[in-house]
């Protein structure tokens, strides 16, 4: 019997100000996946040389970009953390978080596990 791979310990957290590394969008984090979480027609849509692994944490974020706010579905080895300041304006922001403090979302409370 082969052993397990370990789950791989996330690098972002809930809150955090992220941006993709290779396209022009960035957000909040809400919610994330140990490992991938979504259909394989979603994963199969991304172009093969730019594929991620699935085997990493992925991260929903309260994405926007120049012309746009929506919901992205990031693996961690696609985001760094966005260092800008620069608040967010997605507006489902204030339904789960209050701030910016400190460069960071803070859960509402009623939001808290």
């Amino acid at each position: 019997m082969a052993p397990e791979q370990p789950i791989q310990k996330a690098r972002f957290h809930l809150g955090q100000v992220v941006r993709h590394r290779m396209f022009p969008f960035r957000g909040v984090i809400f919610d994330v996946d140990p490992v991938f979480d979504n259909t394989e027609e979603w994963y199969l849509s991304i172009p093969e040389e730019a594929r991620p692994r699935k085997d990493q944490p992925f991260y929903h974020l309260f994405a926007e970009n120049s012309e746009n706010d929506y919901i992205a579905y990031v693996s961690e080895q696609n985001l760094e953390l966005d260092e800008s300041g620069t608040p967010v304006n997605h507006p489902q922001l204030a339904e789960m978080f209050d701030g910016p403090i400190d460069g960071e979302y803070r859960l509402k409370s009623a939001h808290r596990n």
